[in-house]
């Protein structure tokens, strides 16, 4: 199952589930992929910046990688996250992910690009490293990278690499953006590719009515991000923003820098996706009023408060 320019939908970022020592927890796993697709999504993507990537050793990222292609089982398209110092373990981790039955692979540029010209040709390279067959997806996350890629820029990117497939939308403030390059598609200025927005969702039935094809990430009720993508594609915008509106106060506490992934893992292991909310070091621990503040978020959501 290869990934391509029409994916659409709910792809849901998975964490990467530790136990309480901080091993991988092959068990919470197998659940959260099981828990996830039961959600609706279209797809999933795993070892992102959400994943705890670089704390993984290379054979753990790996095996990783294989379980949960082997769980999906192909009912739905799995993108790796292969962002890497430098191309030969980018090239290496490609390799091994898509021969065991990725769809595609992630990536996001170093934070050491500044000009237009860097950038594309980063994109060039990478491509040549994780082979011209293999379908990627464009990270841009400005916020995390430091890297400030303009509409010109992306669509620059797109042209020189057919094997382009998707932009991961992640800019702040970013809707005009997408504007933007839905007016370039519509000119026949740029060739059209999947958008997926990230973000923890919190701008996402505006991005939709931008132009945005769904979600690529890793909000703790993914439910609500497939309603809220289907509703809008069903033309129900205030049932889809009504629906959103109920989970924003937790969406926004888990868009908290440094501290978001350590809320998300707590609110899935409460709801019994994973068995622990570890994360590796070095990370955040919650204190006693956040787990509360927390709690009382859940219970709003879940009586439809």
């Amino acid at each position: 199952m290869m990934l391509t320019s029409s994916a659409a939908g709910v792809y849901v970022i998975c964490p990467t589930p530790f136990d309480a020592e901080g091993r991988v927890d092959s068990a919470s796993t197998d659940n959260m992929v099981e828990a996830f697709l039961a959600a609706g999504a279209t797809g999933l993507t795993i070892l992102g910046i959400m994943g705890e990537a670089p704390k993984l050793a290379a054979d753990e990222a790996q095996a990783f990688a294989r379980q949960v292609i082997a769980k999906v089982a192909g009912r739905v398209p799995v993108i790796v996250g292969v962002s890497a110092a430098g191309f030969a373990a980018m090239s290496g981790l490609t390799r091994r992910v898509m021969d065991a039955g990725a769809a595609g692979v992630m990536i996001a540029p170093p934070s050491n690009l500044r000009t237009d010209d860097q950038i594309v040709g980063y994109y060039a390279d990478a491509t040549e490293a994780i082979g011209k067959d293999v379908p990627f997806v464009i990270q841009d996350y400005p916020l995390v990278t430091n890297v400030i890629m303009t509409p010109k820029v992306i669509m620059r990117i797109i042209e020189d690499n057919p094997s382009c497939v998707m932009l991961k939308h992640e800019d702040w403030p970013g809707l005009d953006k997408i504007t933007t390059l839905r007016k370039a598609n519509a000119e026949g200025k740029s060739r059209r590719v999947s958008i997926l927005c990230g973000n923890g969702g919190m701008f996402l039935n505006f991005e939709i009515e931008r132009g945005a094809d769904g979600a690529m990430t890793g909000y703790a009720y993914p439910e609500m991000l497939v309603g809220v993508v289907n509703l809008m594609n069903e033309g129900r915008r205030k049932e889809a923003h009504d629906l959103f509106d109920r989970h924003l106060p937790l969406v926004r506490y888990e868009t908290q820098p440094n501290l978001g992934l350590a809320v998300r893992k707590y609110v899935l292991r409460k709801r019994g996706i994973i068995a622990s909310e570890t994360l590796r070091k070095p990370g955040p621990k919650l204190t006693p009023e956040t787990v509360a503040d927390i709690d009382w978020m859940m219970a709003r959501i879940e009586r439809g408060a």
